[in-house]
């Protein structure tokens, strides 16, 4: 495991909140709206490299700016209603208001499917994205394990939507789908590859979103597997959740799909499975920004900076660890937020 920290086994499961896609998807994936093919058509590095500082924006949509000595506009930043998104909402609100920024904090608007809308309505300006699920949301086709990728074709489809948003430089670490099975099912039954699930999926139990039939990362995966989860040995429950992990520890279910920072993981010793067929997309996390708001703020490019620089820090280990921190600990998502900030010198 990525994460070396030690967890009480005796810390419950239900503060894991509803990690990932806030619910009915494996998430962070929301379900895309366009058909393709459940396989991804790349295989992502473990840790893609933060893209440059330099605006992926075409050159005919990048803002300008308000220029220099211009008023700094306030900035409302959103989020996802699942404690990362959260996290990396603060993060970006502490740097702002350390650069100067008055921010309006609009965290909890809800899934994707919720959140995706107000931001394109202007209700917010600032939310983070996972590339992978955000590309999807908007054309599945497109998505592929390259988290680069992903976000290069996501920036094309803001420039489509009239120049609507900037997608910034993408972390290096990733919170991805998970296929997860409890250690002693891995080691009697000798999963190692999701590809190994198919020979034995008879004896399992699945827990399986409400929705696995109608979304292709869910079902078109497993299918891609060979893998058809008979309805008498199914759960219906909500990705990423409490009670998914909850039904998985009390071998209600044998298989569950998770989040791969979801502290449950490391909580009860899960074993997460390779995805070797590469069907679920690359999860590198972004600020995306309105470009109606970077017309106002003085400098674009700068401002962009200060949230690049905490993209930069933002490694799957450090996903881990705040997960662990909020989720189990209970910490304050403020705190974790300032503590981690501080400790990579950029408060």
């Amino acid at each position: 495991m990525r994460i070396r920290r030690v967890l009480a086994l005796g810390a419950t499961a239900a503060i894991m909140l509803a990690a990932c896609s806030s619910g009915a998807t494996p998430s962070p994936s929301a379900q895309p709206s366009a058909a393709a093919s459940p396989s991804v058509a790349a295989s992502p590095s473990p840790e893609a490299s933060a893209s440059p500082a330099a605006s992926p924006s075409t050159a005919a949509c990048a803002p300008t700016g308000a220029g220099a000595g211009a008023a700094m506009p306030t900035v409302r930043i959103g989020s996802d209603n699942f404690y990362e998104s959260k996290v990396m909402a603060e993060m970006y609100a502490q740097v702002l208001e350390k650069a100067g920024y008055t921010v309006d904090r609009k965290f909890g608007l809800g899934s994707r499917q919720d959140r995706a809308p107000a931001f394109e309505q202007g209700q917010v300006d600032l939310v983070p994205e996972y590339v992978g699920s955000g590309l999807g949301y908007y054309d599945k086709t497109q998505v592929t394990g390259d988290g680069e990728a992903n976000r290069t074709a996501l920036q094309a489809v803001f420039d489509s939507k009239d120049c609507l948003a900037t997608v910034f430089a993408i972390s290096p670490g990733q919170d991805n789908n998970a296929a997860v099975v409890r250690k002693d099912t891995a080691d009697s039954l000798h999963l190692v590859n999701m590809s190994d699930l198919a020979a034995v999926q008879d004896q399992l139990k699945w827990g399986l979103p409400p929705d696995c039939d109608a979304n292709p990362l869910c079902k078109g995966a497993l299918e891609t597997y060979g893998i058809t989860y008979p309805p008498t040995q199914r759960q219906a429950l909500a990705a990423c959740d409490a009670p998914i992990a909850q039904a998985l520890q009390a071998k209600a279910i044998d298989f569950a799909w998770l989040c791969s920072t979801q502290p449950a993981i490391l909580q009860f010793g899960f074993v997460q499975l390779v995805d070797d067929k590469k069907t679920q997309p690359a999860e590198n996390i972004a600020p995306l920004a309105r470009n109606d708001f970077l017309a106002k703020v003085p400098d674009p490019a700068a401002f962009q900076a200060i949230l690049d620089a905490v993209s930069a820090k933002v490694t799957t280990d450090v996903l881990l660890d705040l997960g662990v921190k909020v989720g189990v600990d209970q910490e304050d998502i403020s705190k974790a937020a300032k503590d981690f900030l501080t400790s990579q010198g950029l408060l």
